[in-house]
């Protein structure tokens, strides 16, 4: 059969015909499992917007914890100033302006700060896309640590996390994938994360989950205005708290529901998409996802067939010369 655009139109067609026919008949329907459950002693921070200063204490702890040099993006040179999570800045706070900018915690002619760094989330995207598995969340804790002697620097995790959190490292011939892994080795010490250490106001608390959110839960209840203890470093480093005005607050926690739920939640005055956190489903992405690849790659029936469809298709337009093959 001569090679012309008509016949390799009818060929890709048939084939075609044959992939769409695999992939129905093999194809489990596409509904999304459970989203994991929560670990049975998971870890995690509470961030409230509206008790930070914006210091930024947390973002140079962070740095000292975790080893990473400054970033300068000034002209002077001077100042530790990075704009962004990175390679090499695994939390940051950043700012929200409107207006004049005058008023702490209000949308209009108002300010706030928020926190950057990984949310930690129950049914992790990051874990469920890397081939290698050298993304990794803890059984018990939850915390969300990557492994960069197993990395094979595909960078899946990069794209898949809806936070972008995960960064890798171009500017290096050794680079690495880096995120904020919650000190994982400082609490392996009985320490606890650095930026929760060295926050003045308690902006920045760590525990368990379960007492973060029933501490989310007190606030919420408090009228704007009454005046109450807020805990420093721990949930209930009470100790080491003091007291303020209860500020306004939205009617949610940040990361009790999104992706399915995370072990990083905040707390504002300002809505969450104006300080960079997405309006997201509660269902995981990584739930979803893994229904799709299982249903399509169950028992390999639907690739085998489609490159059975592939191989017939060029075999049946491939011109033969006539000449008895070895």
């Amino acid at each position: 059969m001569p090679f012309s655009r008509r016949n390799f139109l009818k060929g890709a067609a048939a084939t075609g015909a044959v992939a769409a026919a695999a992939a129905t008949v093999t194809a489990a329907p596409a509904e999304a499992r459970e989203n994991k459950a929560m670990p049975p002693k998971a870890v995690g921070l509470l961030y409230d917007s509206t008790l930070c200063i914006g210091c930024k204490a947390c973002v140079v702890a962070c740095r000292e914890a975790n080893d990473m040099p400054p970033e300068v993006h000034t002209e002077d040179k001077l100042w530790d100033t990075p704009l962004d999570l990175s390679g090499y800045t695994l939390n940051v706070i950043k700012v929200y302006t409107e207006g004049t900018a005058m008023h702490k915690d209000q949308v209009k002619d108002g300010f706030a700060f928020v926190k950057k760094s990984c949310m930690h989330c129950v049914d992790p995207s990051c874990v469920s896309v890397c081939p290698v598995s050298a993304m990794r969340k803890d059984p018990e804790t939850g915390i969300v640590s990557h492994h960069p002697e197993a990395c094979i620097g595909c960078r899946y995790c990069v794209a898949s996390c809806p936070f972008g959190v995960p960064h890798f490292q171009y500017d290096t011939p050794t680079p690495r994938i880096e995120k904020c892994q919650m000190c994982r080795h400082l609490q392996a010490v009985g320490k606890i994360p650095a930026c929760a250490e060295v926050c003045p106001t308690g902006a920045t608390l760590f525990g368990p989950v379960a007492g973060l959110k029933a501490e989310a839960e007190r606030r919420h209840s408090l009228p704007p205005g009454q005046t109450t203890l807020f805990p420093r470093k721990t949930v209930d480093d009470v100790a080491a708290g003091h007291e303020k005005a209860v500020g306004h607050y939205l009617p949610s926690t940040y990361g009790e529901h999104e992706m399915g739920g995370t072990q990083m939640m905040l707390l504002s005055g300002v809505p969450f998409d104006k300080l960079g956190y997405p309006a997201l489903s509660d269902t995981s992405n990584a739930s979803v996802s893994e229904t799709l690849q299982h249903g399509i790659y169950k028992n390999m029936a639907a690739p085998v067939a489609v490159l059975a469809g592939l191989m017939y298709a060029a075999h049946k337009h491939t011109k033969h010369d006539g000449r008895d093959e070895d």
